[in-house]
């Protein structure tokens, strides 16, 4: 009898007395788990080196669960139906993966939730490289954790060894037992996976959900399609019983930097994504939200949306990106089928010396006020894992993106900021917000409304409406509040999350206007500072006719 939790990964293994020379190749093991209500799945097992293979499982469901493994090879009765059962009891911690489960699509298809209904709000980090050893564990990878859990975030977005912005092999990439395959890539190196089950059992102990990304796009030209279902099988059985969000690959169709023939690579990723894809789901007992990393609009390929479950998008890496990064927004969430959208790369902290921390908080807003499901953040230095004994160096087209080290880059305030506005956020029913730019009249020139550089207002009719104010945006009118309904009103200031005051507001005809009267008779000229703010408004509930 095997023991666990609820939402808990147990584990358990065979070793065959058969030998087999390539056992990793020869030889497929996977386990029929029933639960307590009949339901019944099929749980991959993974090669964990010589001849063992090692079964990891998890439920929401306490209860006793039986199992009988199969085996591609049925001869073998050291792994052919092998039965067991295993007692889920309750849990009854504060780990939140573990106490509500892990994620799915809401039913309103707008934002991510626990499996028992609770939201999720994806604020996520961008740690591309954090499995290679640059990023030392213990220590490195604990501290680095714990930074973000204390600042709100909730999801990492890592790759799975197979790197971005490097050639295959190249020693940058290698953990302390080396890289995720051997050369030619025959087989998985499970010492490899060994070290990296650390790290990711670190962040769900922590709470913090794994966004395992497969690998950058173009190693499919490397491996093959058959060899990226192998690996896609290996990650499957290595972590679906934790509570990740898969991206199938990073930049899906963004052909090699040194490709002979971009457009020949471009059109065969797109391709053999879309069958990975379809080949994950197949595969994927606890059916984990399955997304990507774009290069192109991932709604452009026929088909493909149908396969995710949400959006991601990458939108640009300038203070002139809000243009894009709105656009693409909107655009997402206009379109059908319904997902939710998530900007998944975005003008990552100091990169090539711009995008600083009012850059972040004007693209965080930007993206949740017109109905993003959440934000990712990143900083330039920790994605590629600068140290401070050395860079990570130039990529494979011979530009370094900057030298600053992992330890400075993780204390780069925009973090921290972010941080701020999602804990604003979930003072309320965020889940249930809409964009509402109607809400919000103010004089904006010909060119920001070209480069979608004005307010942004989001809320709920009647209940809350939250409006964010850019630089220069200090006169401005609300619209269309309802009859009967009063609000009180606040600054909220995003760099700090201090909070200002104002009372509650008396509308004329469904409309209030930026600067309100001051008690002492004197009207604001302006906002408090100089700087972009987040208005928010609280319904107070009838006013009597007041309004």
């Amino acid at each position: 009898m095997l023991y666990t939790k609820q939402n808990c990964m147990v584990e358990w293994s065979y070793t065959s007395s058969k030998k087999y020379g390539d056992p990793f190749n020869e030889v497929e093991l996977s386990a029929v788990v029933t639960d307590p209500d009949g339901q019944a799945r099929t749980v991959p097992a993974f090669w964990a080196g010589g001849q063992t293979w090692c079964i990891r499982y998890a439920s929401p469901k306490a209860g006793y669960h039986h199992f009988y493994t199969i085996c591609s090879d049925v001869s073998n009765m050291d792994l052919q139906g092998r039965e067991g059962e295993i007692e889920v009891a309750t849990y009854e911690g504060d780990n939140p993966l573990l106490k509500h489960g892990p994620l799915r699509v809401s039913p309103n298809k707008r934002h991510l939730e626990h499996i028992d209904g609770t939201p999720f709000f994806w604020l996520a980090d961008t740690w591309w490289m954090g499995l290679c050893k640059r990023l030392k564990w213990p220590k490195d990878f604990q501290t680095l954790a714990l930074d973000r859990i204390d600042k709100g975030f909730s999801v990492i977005q890592i790759v799975a060894g197979l790197y971005p912005d490097m050639a295959p092999f190249d020693g940058r990439g290698a953990n302390e037992a080396g890289f995720p395959w051997e050369e030619k890539y025959e087989r998985v190196n499970p010492a490899y996976f060994d070290k990296a089950d650390r790290r990711i059992d670190y962040l769900v102990n922590l709470g913090l959900v794994p966004c395992i990304v497969g690998c950058w796009g173009y190693f499919l030209t490397f491996m093959g399609i058959e060899r990226i279902k192998r690996h896609w099988r290996n990650l499957v059985a290595r972590y679906g019983a934790y509570p990740v969000v898969w991206c199938l690959a990073g930049e899906y169709d963004m052909p090699y930097y040194l490709s002979a023939d971009k457009e020949r690579d471009q059109n065969l990723q797109r391709m053999g994504w879309k069958e990975a894809g379809a080949y994950l789901r197949e595969i994927d007992p606890y059916r984990n939200p399955l997304t990507i990393h774009p290069g192109s609009f991932i709604r452009e390929v026929p088909g493909f949306a149908d396969i995710l479950d949400f959006d991601m998008l990458q939108t640009g890496h300038s203070d002139d990106s809000i243009g894009n990064t709105v656009f693409r927004i909107r655009q997402s969430y206009q379109s059908e089928p319904i997902m939710p959208v998530i900007d998944g790369e975005v003008a990552y902290e100091g990169i090539g010396g711009q995008c600083k921390e009012q850059v972040q908080r004007l693209m965080f807003w930007a993206c949740v006020l017109n109905g993003a499901a959440g934000h990712t953040y990143g900083a330039n230095g920790i994605w590629q894992v600068n140290t401070r004994e050395k860079a990570f160096g130039p990529s494979p087209h011979g530009m370094s993106w900057g030298d600053t080290p992992w330890e400075e880059a993780s204390k780069a305030p925009g973090s921290h900021q972010l941080g701020l506005s999602k804990k604003l956020l979930e003072r309320y029913q965020w889940w249930l917000f809409e964009p509402h730019p109607e809400w919000v009249e103010t004089n904006v020139s010909e060119e920001n409304r070209r480069r979608h550089y004005y307010p942004y207002a989001a809320g709920i009719p009647g209940e809350v409406r939250i409006i964010y104010l850019p630089f220069f945006y200090s006169l401005f009118k609300i619209k269309g509040l309802e009859d009967g309904v009063s609000y009180k009103i606040f600054l909220f200031n995003p760099v700090n999350g201090d909070e200002i005051d104002y009372g509650i507001i008396k509308a004329r005809n469904g409309e209030w206007s930026w600067p309100p009267p001051r008690e002492d008779g004197i009207s604001w000229t302006s906002l408090p500072i100089f700087q972009d703010w987040v208005l928010v408004m609280e319904s107070t509930g009838l006013d009597n006719g007041s309004c």
